[in-house]
């Protein structure tokens, strides 16, 4: 509310929304009765004016203190440059571009698309044709992408609690489960992984960190209450154990390939753990330490007989019997 004979300040909802803008750079914190005080309007008006401001793009943070709710910017935002590019950094943005299509429908893909219209727009008309077109030398084909579109609004919360540190409540339908469970996350960062998406954050309910794919999540609600990211964590770091995206207890794996398909296995890198050894009829051995057996397993079997699996014992003994399984499929 204004304060008693102060009259009301009647101006434009752009310049009022300069001068909120202004007023919270000017303070760490600052609160909403602050805020009214300052421009001269109503609560319900400073409560809008901060929603229009935050989905202007500012990243607009709010933390209690106390009683008071107060309200600031992330530390430094206002300090980042103008950012130029040369010729070949925008065509290596335009290549780039081309993998996230997998993204259609996600704040991700809305967003890279506005990034995209900003380039153009101040690019010469010719250019920004020439490019277009090159952007077409890029052609991703990722099989099996699973589509977030309707995931667009979780998304947009998830990407939300992740840039402003909040924590969240998460329903997640685990596929051994028939009700989805509620879990209290941290989310710390988005894992992309064979056309999935999956989040990684820690889960109270757990005390450890976890991995939660997408398309399994309910429902987000996003908490006032915030966290620190610690510094122990690297998310490159979560998976050097893993073969994929589970982490498991690693074990150590030696597989034989033949010397039909040794070339591809030569050439790619399965992990960072692998040593390779070439044999003299062509053929070549593959040996790592990674967790997750399943995702192993089925790597395994895409390689049909052109593949023995050779240690551990106890997993040769499990991918026998699914072969023996397999031949009863097709046997007529």
């Amino acid at each position: 509310m204004n304060k008693p004979g102060k009259p009301q300040k009647k101006y434009s909802q752009a310049a009022r929304l300069h001068d909120t803008i202004r007023l919270i750079e000017s303070r760490h914190g600052i609160s909403i009765e602050e805020l009214a005080d300052g421009s001269g309007v109503n609560r319900r008006t400073v409560h809008r004016d901060l929603l229009a401001i935050s989905e202007a793009g500012y990243p607009l943070t709010a933390e209690w203190s106390g009683d008071r709710k107060l309200y600031r910017f992330i530390t430094g935002f206002k300090d980042v440059p103008p950012i130029g590019f040369s010729l070949q950094e925008l065509l290596t943005l335009y290549f780039l571009r081309s993998h996230l299509e997998t993204l259609q429908g996600t704040p991700f893909h809305d967003d890279i698309d506005s990034i995209f219209r900003k380039i153009n727009s101040v690019l010469p008309p010719r250019y920004a044709a020439h490019l277009e077109k090159l952007s077409k030398i890029a052609l991703p084909i990722i099989q099996g992408v699973r589509d977030y579109s309707k995931a667009a609004t979780l998304l947009t919360d998830l990407r939300k609690a992740l840039l402003f540190q909040q924590k969240v409540k998460l329903h997640y339908r685990a596929p051994s489960r028939k009700k989805a469970e509620l879990y209290t996350v941290d989310p710390y960062s988005f894992v992309f992984y064979k056309g999935g998406l999956y989040l990684q954050g820690y889960a109270h309910n757990r005390l450890s960190i976890r991995t939660f794919a997408v398309e399994r999540v309910a429902e987000v609600i996003i908490l006032s209450e915030r966290f620190e990211i610690p510094l122990q964590y690297q998310p490159e770091k979560q998976f050097n154990e893993a073969f994929g995206i589970v982490t498991e207890e690693p074990f150590n794996i030696r597989l034989r390939f033949s010397k039909v398909v040794a070339h591809s296995i030569a050439g790619r890198i399965w992990h960072p753990s692998q040593k390779i050894r070439k044999l003299r009829n062509g053929a070549m051995e593959l040996s790592f330490s990674a967790g997750g057996k399943m995702e192993i397993l089925s790597w395994i079997l895409s390689y049909g007989n052109h593949v023995e699996l050779l240690e551990p014992p106890e997993l040769r003994r499990e991918l026998a019997e699914k072969a023996r399984s397999m031949a009863e499929v097709y046997s007529e």
